[in-house]
């Protein structure tokens, strides 16, 4: 009881020295501060815009593999049932795709249009539900399922019904010529908002049936294999059974495996930021130790009389160490605080992802305030407050009492 009322004491002692002087104790703080300031605000938006990033790719499918053609390999029917024969496979189809410019109001969008059999698409992406229309059949092959923001502009306008016809303008690479081409499909149905998504924006997406690849947009080979595993643990097996079976003729992706990436790139992300950070950290101790060793020397005259009133060298240790502790405690709470502020504020504003000029996407995410940041943050903190105060307290302590006495 007498051990915790003395450092109670020693908490108001530190505490009313600090209010004394304030101009030097306000200056050393707001130093402190930089460092939590700046690791809680910025490791909360990598990890917010990292959770977004990785939730909207694993929404794509965590059972979904794609296998695509490397240049002079040309898929066929066999290479569908080699790949239907697989164990663990739940179902595989070919798609054909291009990327397009349609008119959404007075802008020029560029979307991406697969012909597949629209309903694997349904299956394996999560979340994905029409607002209004149906699914055409497989040989309603003028008939598509475009993106919520096709069918409306920026601001929410519609542009498109159901039944209007919407024209693609795209390139088309044959026999070494590249010339622009033209197709126009009407409007089977109108998919609910999804959200920003990366790799595949259903959004931003036109999707026909398998048969309008050939009929409509003029393809003659596949783009690709679209692969479906029963469960998503199987997917890494069949990744690598893909690989050894097409070598470099083919490249088999998952957005499991992207999701990984992604998750190691953001954990890169969160080291650099942290590493930065304490540098931060490290100008602050060396404030603190200037800040306590101008107070050790302008209250030696002080620590003397207390030492010969019957102080230890650990009280005094104490009390000097508690002073750069309270300094470190409260520039702590104040960077902390604008650390999560300036978070909402950083975060609020978005980034903007470009496929071209006339293409943007702004990705927003709040940001992921965890105790587990705001509990290192502050440890960080009073490691600053002990490691810059620690000298100059060792150094108040060993000074001997006739010594600081006499000082004048």
């Amino acid at each position: 009881m007498l051990f915790i009322q003395f450092f109670l004491d020693i908490f108001k002692l530190a505490f009313k020295t600090l209010t004394e002087r304030k101009t030097r104790a306000t200056l050393t703080i707001i130093g402190i501060a930089i460092g939590p300031l700046a690791l809680v605000m910025i490791s909360s938006v990598i990890d917010g815009y990292g959770d977004y990033i990785i939730n909207q790719i694993e929404g794509l499918g965590q059972n979904a593999i794609v296998l695509f053609p490397e240049s002079g390999t040309k898929f066929s029917d066999s290479d569908l049932n080699l790949i239907r024969s697989l164990p663990g496979v739940k179902r595989v189809e070919p798609f054909y795709s291009i990327q397009a410019q349609v008119r959404v109001g007075t802008q020029t969008k560029i979307v991406f249009v697969y012909a597949i059999p629209i309903d694997i698409v349904f299956e394996s992406i999560r979340g994905l539900e029409i607002l209004e229309g149906y699914t055409p059949s497989e040989s309603d092959y003028l008939k598509a399922v475009v993106g919520y923001k096709i069918a409306f502009d920026d601001n929410g306008n519609r542009v498109y019904d159901l039944g209007d016809v919407i024209t693609l303008t795209y390139m088309k690479t044959a026999g070494g010529k590249t010339e622009i081409r033209r197709a126009s499909v009407s409007i089977a149905a109108i998919l609910k908002e999804f959200g920003g998504a990366f790799i595949l924006s259903p959004d931003t997406t036109i999707f026909l049936p398998l048969s309008a690849g050939q009929r409509v947009l003029g393809l003659n080979e596949w783009s690709g294999i679209f692969i479906l595993a029963e469960k998503s643990e199987y997917v890494p097996m069949l990744v690598k059974q893909l690989q050894q079976i097409y070598g470099n003729s083919a490249s088999a992706i998952s957005f499991q495996s992207i999701a990984n990436i992604a998750s190691s790139i953001i954990g890169a992300m969160n080291f650099i930021s942290f590493a930065a950070s304490l540098s931060a950290f490290a100008v602050a101790i060396a404030g603190v130790a200037a800040t306590m060793i101008t107070s050790v020397i302008e209250r030696t005259r002080e620590i003397g009389v207390l030492k010969a009133l019957g102080f230890t060298d650990f009280q005094v240790l104490v009390m000097i160490l508690m002073e750069s502790i309270v300094m470190s405690l409260i520039g702590g709470a104040i960077g902390i605080s604008l650390g999560v502020i300036g978070a909402h504020a950083l975060a609020s504003r978005g980034f903007e992802i470009r496929a071209a000029a006339e293409a943007i996407m702004v990705v927003k995410a709040a940001p992921k305030i965890r105790i587990y940041t705001i509990a290192k943050t502050l440890g960080l903190t009073i490691l600053v407050g002990i490691g810059g105060g620690i000298l100059p307290a060792y150094r108040a302590a060993k000074i001997p009492p006739a010594v600081a006495l006499r000082y004048e």
